[in-house]
């Protein structure tokens, strides 16, 4: 019995064990932070950490959240709690933070609509719709931002240009906008509109001053804040607001409210701009994150950013904040100021604390026109994506086309409703281009022999390798490509033995160089693709064989490409650093591999005239 005992416990401790183990792996990779605080560089990181959260604080301070989130946040406010609307409950005081109970409503809304999306993105996540982030392609998540940051323009038209305008919503309501603005453009209040214009051309220059020197200086010049700060008090002193009638921001609560729910009885009325607030927030967002980890070499958790974006929207709904996401110009800016880590948002996050508790106020006598000029040079770097109509022509023009639509929805309607719709389109039409290619879908690689007549050739052939493309390349099935070509090559070896011997040589004070460029090329190998089978494809697509080139290059792998079209090589060539002077494209096998023969045998015969 005490065998028996002694044996259960121990059986008892294993899965103990066994369950702490994947209770910690859970933990760490739904909560990041806890696997990179242990190993955070303090001595390193901490002080451009430091710098880029200031930096970051006092965009915030200027810009605030993320303005498409924002949008669609206001269209609910606005239907439910109309700002023209006179009510008995306008000038009672609610008692939290001196804000009457017609401005608690409107915030309320907001916060329901931040609540709802927020539960919304965390069922997802449960649901691990990450997965299926593979149809948000980069045509469509250009063109949904790109609408949708300029229906923000023209939500700030009025305050540009200092015209007193009813809320105006709905489908067409972007046409709607600007009729009304032509229709009354006598009411244009001449001093706004100087002072917005002279507001954006300071910005914009000083923003182009700080891109083109930020590796020269160690801190950008903080235009946003000096603005705010220069035309604050010159309102204040010139009474701008009585004397020429300019609007200004007005009262800002200090502090923060005592956490409540938002309320309930709402949310059934919210469920459109939540499911707007869930999606758009989260591709803009994740575009922005895909941006950074190829920039940065690392990968993104599809899913896992379902989860982070739902619990910051639930979470902050309690002390009544908007929706929110991230934001191009807040990304933009942590590159140019040189942050590391994630340490440089929690102190601007400490920062903005201060400056709800203590600095709110002093931006009483901000003119509106002048934060409207903020926000929308903001929005510069995704207004800039018009450029990518060009690249979406001479690679593919159905995503030109997808593209354009696109847009077209998302101003016509909401970004919603045009995400929505390209998402659809894009299927639709890959549904229709795929019964025309050889295969539905991408099948096992295959290797094809090339019987080569020459006996002499046999030894160098064998470092050569021929693989069929037999499917289409497109957004659908480009993942899979990469990692069924990668699997082909470290599964027959292909990776040179260059590599290890770069590194053994390293260990020999470079003693070995000469010998190691030697071997390096006697062991290329060459990998052949075989483009015969490859009908069509689109920009992703390319992308990824552009990808694999690289990566093959980095390997000691050299790429040929056979039975390319014409357009193929065009799209490769425009989008794509080639090798300039060793060929690259083939009109057939038999003739990459006597490019292949003559380009060994002109080696060897360098190699003799050294001896």
């Amino acid at each position: 019995m005490t065998g028996a005992k002694r044996k259960r416990s121990t059986v008892w401790r294993k899965i103990q064990a066994v369950r702490f183990e994947d209770i910690k792996a859970w933990c760490t990779r739904r909560l990041p932070i806890l696997k990179w605080v242990p190993v955070y560089n303090w001595k390193e990181n901490l002080a451009p950490d430091t710098v880029s959260g200031m930096m970051l604080a006092i965009q915030q301070v200027t810009q605030g959240t993320f303005a498409l989130t924002s949008l669609i946040s206001a269209n609910a406010v606005e239907r439910l709690v109309p700002s023209a609307r006179t009510n008995f409950t306008a000038n009672n005081n609610s008692g939290i933070l001196g804000l009457s109970e017609f401005e608690m409503q409107r915030i309320g809304v907001a916060a329901a609509v931040s609540f709802l999306g927020g539960i919304i993105q965390v069922a997802m996540f449960m649901l691990h719709l990450g997965s299926a982030t593979f149809l948000l392609t980069e045509p469509v998540i250009s063109a949904m931002t790109t609408g949708a940051a300029t229906h923000v323009v023209t939500s700030q038209v009025k305050h540009l240009l200092g015209m007193k305008m009813p809320y105006i919503s709905g489908p067409l309501a972007f046409f709607h906008i600007y009729a009304y603005v032509f229709g009354n453009i006598r009411s244009v209040q001449l001093e706004a509109l100087l002072l917005s214009l002279l507001s954006i051309v300071v910005l914009v220059l000083v923003k182009e001053l700080n891109e083109k020197f930020h590796r020269n200086i160690k801190v950008v010049l903080p235009i946003d804040l000096l603005l705010i700060i220069a035309t604050s008090i010159a309102c204040y002193y010139a009474d701008m607001e009585y004397i020429y009638g300019i609007e200004v921001v007005g009262n800002i609560p200090k502090g923060l409210p005592s956490p409540k729910a938002p309320p309930m009885s709402v949310l059934p009325e919210v469920v459109t701009e939540a499911f707007g607030v869930a999606l758009v927030g989260y591709v803009a967002s994740l575009a922005l994150a895909q941006g950074s980890a190829k920039k940065f070499k690392y990968t993104v958790d599809d899913n896992q950013e379902f989860l982070a974006h739902g619990l910051s929207n639930v979470i902050p709904s309690f002390f009544f904040c908007i929706p929110s996401a991230a934001a191009m110009g807040r990304t933009a800016l942590l590159y140019s100021t040189g942050a590391k880590t994630q340490v440089a948002c929690l102190i601007s996050c400490v920062l903005i604390l201060v400056v709800i508790y203590t600095i709110g106020p002093l931006l009483y006598w901000l003119p509106m026109c002048v934060l409207a000029s903020i926000i929308v040079v903001g929005l510069k770097g995704m207004l800039m994506q018009f450029r990518d109509l060009k690249k979406y022509w001479n690679v593919d023009k159905i995503d030109w086309s997808i593209w354009v639509s696109t847009y077209v929805f998302t101003i016509c309607f909401a970004a919603n409703v045009g995400l929505l719709y390209g998402v659809v389109c894009t299927v639709v039409i890959v549904i229709f281009r795929f019964p025309r290619a050889k295969t539905l879908n991408l099948k096992n690689m295959k290797e094809v022999d090339h019987k080569y007549k020459a006996e002499d050739n046999c030894e160098s052939l064998k470092q050569v390798k021929i693989v069929s493309v037999n499917s289409p390349l497109v957004f659908l099935n480009a993942r899979k490509f990469h990692a069924d070509l990668l699997k082909i090559i470290q599964k027959d070896g292909m990776s040179s033995q260059c590599e290890q011997n770069t590194l053994l040589c390293s260990f020999s004070n470079g003693s070995c160089h000469g010998e190691l460029v030697q071997s390096c090329h006697s062991e290329r190998h060459v990998l052949i693709l075989d483009c015969s089978g490859l009908n069509f494809f689109d920009y992703t697509g390319v992308s990824v064989l552009l990808q694999i080139y690289m990566d093959c290059k980095n390997r000691y792998i050299d790429v040929l490409l056979a039975h390319c079209k014409a357009s193929l090589i065009k799209a490769m060539q425009y989008s794509g650093n080639l090798d300039s002077e060793n060929p690259v494209f083939f009109e057939s096998i038999s003739s990459a591999i006597d490019a292949i023969q003559i380009h060994k045998n002109y080696s060897k015969f360098s190699e003799q005239s050294e001896v």
